[in-house]
């Protein structure tokens, strides 16, 4: 994949999509990096015992995920000046199927004077969305 130039890109351009797949132990080790080691996140009882439906992916974990799709089309082509989400719903990780999250990274808006372009980041998981309003703003030189 070629890296890209800021003047090819045209409003509503699909540049990116990626599908990721959380199991338990992507969350275990997630946990682990981060210091996140809350149990709704690794123990199906506790997670029920507060109502939620299982264990749940954490939602910085999701977030990263999405916009390292953004960050791996970009490249060296530029930087991102800003980055910025909704967690809107969770995202339950079954103990055998895992859970698998599909981004899309499409270019929402340009503005040729700054030289930037806004970055909309669709995140979705059993057909809903489970980020909203996830942009980065990324900055071309």
């Amino acid at each position: 994949m070629s890296a890209p130039v800021f003047a090819e890109l045209t409003v509503g351009d699909e540049v990116a999509t990626r599908s990721f797949v959380f199991v338990r132990d992507t969350l275990v080790r997630y946990a682990g990096a981060s210091g996140d080691f809350n149990p709704i996140h690794y123990r199906d009882d506790v997670a029920q015992s507060v109502g939620l439906p299982g264990v749940l992916a954490h939602g910085m974990l999701t977030m990263g995920a999405a916009g390292s799709v953004a960050t791996d089309w970009l490249g060296a082509a530029g930087w991102v000046r800003d980055y910025q989400v909704r967690f809107t719903r969770p995202v339950p990780v079954d103990g055998a199927a895992g859970a698998e999250v599909v981004v899309t990274a499409t270019v929402g808006a340009l503005d040729a004077e700054a030289r930037t372009a806004r970055i909309d980041l669709k995140v979705v998981f059993a057909e809903q969305t489970v980020l909203g309003k996830s942009q980065l703003l990324v900055q071309f030189p």
